[in-house]
């Protein structure tokens, strides 16, 4: 890959550095003076060609490489650990705050690490590809990797810091152990193709400063379609090593130094520790010691030649630019992944969970974002490559995001594979400041996308909410659905997930990021939308979440009216015989305002039912019913394991009581699996309450 010279004058500092000449020195070999060299490094001239080819003369190089200057002259400088000092202040770090703020999870690490890749996609016309692999290592294999990463110098660092008491020495003092009694590492490389990589100086501002000096630096330039917005994300690669190590490997869309190709730097965080009797504060970081008077002796990244990535295990498959993080012990604190096949696995759900939405293309234009998992031990493949489908994963989900692409989506449903499509408004409230406040705000509509769900759906009548570039932020339970309403997957695009590009977008899409924690799973309450927008912004979000209940209301009940003969499945199924009494009411019968319902591990239906009562003198005796929702005939009744007062009422001999004068009760009911005529995922569920045989209590 061929890019422009690097300018002569910082080229020829770095030189003059490296080789520990001084610029009167320079000149006294070359028989000028020195303000003729000061000349060339301040920028202000470039000397002739004769005075370059003395100039390779003087540092040993041939007159093209001082032409081109794609490279350094002086031979490579060895590698080394550079560990920083402690605070002259006494101050103390015993970890990484940064890498608390989530959990030391794979599915966490996936969301936050391909989340970063998007955000950095290079070529919009093409989607970033993310490629995860995990490699464990054991003897000869691990011997030759820790030699590369120069363990022995590390390992007294590691021994102090892991004998102290604190959280993150107890964890490293484990991680020590098990190293030594298993002779086995599991390395897990995180490369990303068609991003930005990490371009930009050492220590000033950059996309490589943010990453690899700085902590809460975002530093995104995705022209307001960021998914991040915090600069913690990263945090979550050494989080997920249980050394906190984490080598890098970058290829630059932009020239640093003339180059682009193997930027390499590792970094380790430590908490504070003392070795042979010199405290060091926490982090450290290898590569070349530098030579900049500035920054003298300061581990820098390097240019690695492709023997050293190879010895690394950081060697990328094509010159593409983007970046690869290798975590060095690479495990999952949650528990529920004990082997690579379990961590294999996690990874391939993790990624069709959080970004479906980003791997599937339209009619206009492809996809996002392509993701494949691979799983080796000592360089054998022992889980063959698997390339991330979000058609397997969530079928109902896919094909509701891919008709609105394609322009194929209706106003009502009328066949099971149809995407029904409504807009939802949201008012983004007014930025502080800008002569308008007290205003309404600016309406921006979102786009609300509801199909029938798939059998094989693990979860379902829920609203999957995305702006930017379809992450996945929150999944929505709408509020007071009829019961009896069909399962449903239903998406909800924001901002710039509507694949629409105006300021009314622009704006949704600042005021939703605004609205999200770090872990940006939720649009809510924060110090950032509280301090940026004027009053108001917290009930616009409560707002827009109960017109997203609404419209979904409105597209389950449409689907009913155009449905033609057999049973009506959305039709009210409460079905009632009013007590007398004669006290006033403000409505003639009980209605059911809220149901929450799911298949659990035993396959039985859970089931939760709020219902509003008319006021009435005489006690309510109800019986909650279960029945199997069938194409023709009757209804199959089914007995229920557990029915349980969860509010305001109270169970006897099967039957709700509620006593005189109550609105609103609620109830638990779960099905028996031994009475289903057929499994759960094979049918609705119908609950009807009726009067209790015997009339009141």
């Amino acid at each position: 890959m061929e890019h422009p010279s690097e300018e002569f004058g910082p080229w020829l500092t770095r030189q003059l550095n490296r080789m520990d000449l001084s610029q009167s020195e320079l000149a006294a070999r070359l028989g000028l003076t020195r303000a003729a060299v000061s000349a060339w490094v301040n920028g202000r001239a470039e000397p002739r060609e004769e005075t370059k080819r003395a100039i390779a003369e003087v540092f040993g190089a041939t007159p093209d490489l001082v032409d081109t200057r794609t490279s350094d002259v002086s031979p490579n400088r060895p590698r080394r650990w550079h560990h920083r000092t402690a605070h002259a202040d006494g101050g103390r770090e015993y970890g990484n705050a940064a890498a608390f703020a989530f959990d030391a999870d794979m599915a966490v690490l996936a969301r936050e690490a391909t989340q970063n890749a998007l955000d950095e996609r290079f070529d919009v016309g093409a989607p970033v590809r993310v490629h995860y692999t995990l490699h464990e290592l054991t003897g000869e294999h691990l011997s030759s990797f820790l030699a590369a990463l120069q363990w022995d110098e590390l390992q007294p660092h590691y021994e102090r810091a892991a004998s102290a008491e604190q959280k993150v020495s107890r964890s490293l003092r484990a991680a020590l152990d098990e190293l030594e009694s298993k002779d086995s590492l599991v390395l897990l490389r995180v490369d990303d193709f068609n991003a930005n990589g990490l371009t930009g100086p050492e220590y000033k501002d950059g996309r490589f400063a943010a990453v690899v000096r700085r902590q809460l630096d975002s530093h995104k330039q995705s022209g307001g379609r960021a998914g991040g917005s915090y600069g913690l994300g990263k945090a979550t690669l050494w989080a997920t090593s249980r050394f906190g190590l984490v080598l890098i490997n970058s290829t630059l869309s932009q020239p640093h130094e003339g180059r682009t190709e193997r930027r390499v730097i590792g970094r380790l965080d430590l908490p504070w520790r003392e070795v042979d009797g010199e405290a060091f504060a926490g982090p450290a970081w290898f590569g070349e010691p530098d030579t900049d008077p500035a920054h003298k002796d300061v581990s820098r990244s390097w240019w690695a030649d492709e023997e050293t990535v190879r010895s690394l295990h950081l060697e990328r498959c094509t010159d593409e630019p983007g970046t690869s993080f290798l975590v060095i012990g690479a495990h999952d604190a949650s528990g529920d992944s004990e082997d690579l096949h379990d961590l294999h696995d996690k990874l391939v759900r993790s990624l069709a969970d959080g970004f479906w939405a980003a791997m599937i293309g339209g009619a206009a234009a492809g996809p996002l974002l392509e993701a494949r998992v691979s799983t080796l031990r000592d360089g054998r493949v022992i889980v063959a490559e698997e390339r991330v489908d979000p058609y397997t994963r969530h079928p109902a989900l896919s094909r509701a995001l891919q008709a609105y692409l394609d322009g194929n989506t209706v106003d009502s449903l009328t066949a099971e594979d149809q995407v029904a499509r409504a807009e939802v408004p949201l008012i983004v409230t007014p930025l502080k400041g800008t002569g308008r406040a007290g205003g309404k705000g600016r309406e921006h509509l979102a786009v609300l996308l509801l199909t029938p769900a798939a059998d094989a759906d693990e979860r379902h009548s829920r609203v999957v909410c995305m702006r930017g570039n379809r992450m996945t932020i929150t999944e929505h339970r709408p509020r007071e659905l009829p019961l009896g309403t069909m399962p449903f997957q239903a998406v909800l695009l924001a901002g710039y997930a509507t694949d629409r590009d105006a300021e009314d977008v622009a704006l949704a899409e600042e005021f939703l990021r605004a609205s999200e924690p770090p872990e940006h799973d939720r649009w809510d309450r924060t110090e950032e939308l509280t301090s940026l927008y004027e009053r108001g912004a917290v009930s616009r979000l409560k707002e827009f979440r109960g017109d997203v209940d609404k419209a979904v209301r409105a597209l389950v009940g449409r689907r009913e009216t155009k449905r033609a003969g057999g049973p009506a499945a959305l039709r009210e199924l409460l079905t009632w015989d009013a007590p007398t009494g004669s006290g006033r009411r403000t409505q003639s019968f009980p209605t059911v305002r809220g149901v929450a319902a799911r298949v659990v591990e035993s396959g039985a239906w859970s089931v939760t039912v709020e219902v509003r009562l008319p006021v009435a003198e005489d006690p309510w005796r109800l019986t909650p019913v279960a029945k199997f929702d069938v194409r023709s005939g009757g209804r199959p009744v089914i007995g229920w394991a557990v029915l349980e007062a969860e509010e305001d009422c109270r169970v006897e001999n099967g039957d709700l009581v509620v006593e005189p004068g109550v609105r609103r009760v609620a109830f638990l009911g779960v099905t028996d699996p031994a009475t289903h005529p057929v499994r759960s995922g094979y049918a609705r569920l119908v609950v009807e309450v009726q009067k209790a045989r015997g009339g009141s209590a």
